[in-house]
């Protein structure tokens, strides 16, 4: 039976230290037993899957998780919109959308609120109202997907190039869109930045006057007066999973953008809903990981729940996500830590403060693995420091992934070649010598 790694990415488990919390991060001042357990019988280190101090978001950092380059990464905008199911062709770009309430001030639109509350119908209503629009050759599409978020996709002559319009932060403008620097010469970036900005002028302007929102005004609501977009996608080719690595990918979690990551790639997929209970949740996917194990050579888990408690900026309710979370890994794994089949790994795809003005930020994440033959250290709690003074060090980017294919007994001695092709595992897709 072959081994498999379970990779148990807890989002957004990273954190800054709090007064409040006696000078400890959620994830130190939390209990859990069980993650100190798994700590405790394995090899710890840091990790960055980028640069240490750099902000990543989670489709970059699973990306670089998976083993792949950043100018592999093809937007996030395209990976959400194949995670919930459009048809995304060749040549079409894809972003990020959702309706916010702007006002005017001094012909600048500021942002007042990012997603004022609406009903099914309204927000039916309003997105028939922008759902498509055309200038030239360029055309675009609102695709609805939750709320009063959605996906933007464009045709005709486009690139993905072009900046956000969206600031994040209320109080502020809109931002301008305008083509990267990297491609101010591209006809097709200045094109398309130039009719994403007269798309959003349209919605704007019908917005502001449409029956819905004249209706919320008159009952002191906020109107959804706006289209904001960002992170632009588009389809690019890229080497299947299997084929880079060696092994099969499975991706188990609630999100459209790890679905649509998972599938970009080449990784199988199981979407399972979120609850109100995170650690029920997280036993459940794991408990399909374990059914599945010797099919896959990596199988990721995924829970949101430490992102979206500091997203809240609340750090006690996120020592309390993560100690339901310890809970459930005490139900899924306390009675498969020995099994010799399996390698187990814990870490998280970034850092997010749960206080302050920061989306995500730099610092590095704890992580453990545990599994027949692999390194037992000193450390005995699994958190950020602690992991940090263990056997595996800091790692970054693809160092992930090596370490993996190292303890699943597949790391290929460099320099030997069994392939055309230098790749990283072994035994390779060897062609036979026939004689």
């Amino acid at each position: 039976m072959a081994k498999t790694c379970i990779l148990i990415l807890l989002d957004g488990l990273g954190d800054r230290s709090y007064p409040d919390l006696g000078n400890k991060t959620p994830l130190e001042a939390a209990r859990t037993p069980f993650l100190d357990l798994l700590a405790s019988r394995g090899s710890c280190g840091a990790y960055h899957a980028g640069l240490a101090g750099q902000a990543l978001p989670s489709e970059n950092a699973h990306f670089a998780m998976f083993g792949y380059r950043p100018e592999e990464f093809p937007g996030r905008g395209f990976l959400e919109g194949l995670g919930w199911g459009l048809d995304m062709h060749p040549g079409e770009i894809a972003l990020l959308t959702h309706f916010s309430h702007v006002s005017v001030q001094g012909g600048a639109l500021i942002l007042e609120e990012k997603r004022p509350g609406a009903s099914v119908q309204e927000a039916r209503e309003l997105i028939e109202a922008v759902a498509f629009w055309q200038t030239g050759d360029i055309w675009f599409r609102f695709h609805h997907t939750k709320g009063v978020d959605g996906i933007l996709s464009a045709g005709g002559p486009v690139s993905r190039f072009i900046t956000d319009s969206d600031t994040m932060t209320p109080g502020g403008p809109l931002c301008a869109v305008r083509p990267w620097s990297t491609h101010a010469s591209d006809p097709k970036a200045v094109n398309t930045a130039k009719a994403l900005y007269e798309y959003l002028r349209f919605a704007h302007q019908r917005l502001d006057e449409h029956p819905v929102n004249i209706k919320r005004k008159a009952r002191g609501e906020s109107p959804a007066n706006a289209v904001v977009t960002q992170r632009a996608g588009a389809y690019s080719d890229v080497e299947p999973f299997h084929r880079r690595w060696g092994i099969r990918g499975l991706s188990i979690s609630s999100g459209a953008v790890y679905h649509g990551l998972a599938r970009f790639i080449g990784m199988d997929v199981i979407k399972d809903g979120d609850t109100d209970n995170p650690g029920e949740d997280l036993a459940r996917r794991l408990d399909k990981a374990l059914e599945k194990s010797g099919q896959y050579g990596l199988i990721h888990v995924h829970t949101k729940a430490p992102d979206e408690a500091a997203h809240k900026k609340d750090a006690g309710l996120k020592v309390q996500a993560i100690e339901a979370l310890d809970k459930g890994l005490k139900k899924a794994l306390a009675n498969r830590l020995d099994d010799p089949d399996i390698l187990i790994v814990v870490t998280s795809d970034h850092s997010t403060p749960s206080t302050g003005p920061l989306i995500h930020s730099g610092e590095t994440v704890p992580l453990a693995l545990l599994g027949q033959g692999v390194r037992v250290d000193q450390v005995k709690a699994f958190s950020e420091i602690a992991c940090a003074q263990g056997a595996l060090g800091q790692l970054r980017g693809r160092e992930f992934l090596l370490t993996i294919l190292n303890h699943l007994d597949l790391a290929k001695l460099h320099g030997t070649m069994d392939t055309p092709d230098d790749q990283p595992f072994w035994p390779g897709a060897r062609e036979p010598f026939t004689i």
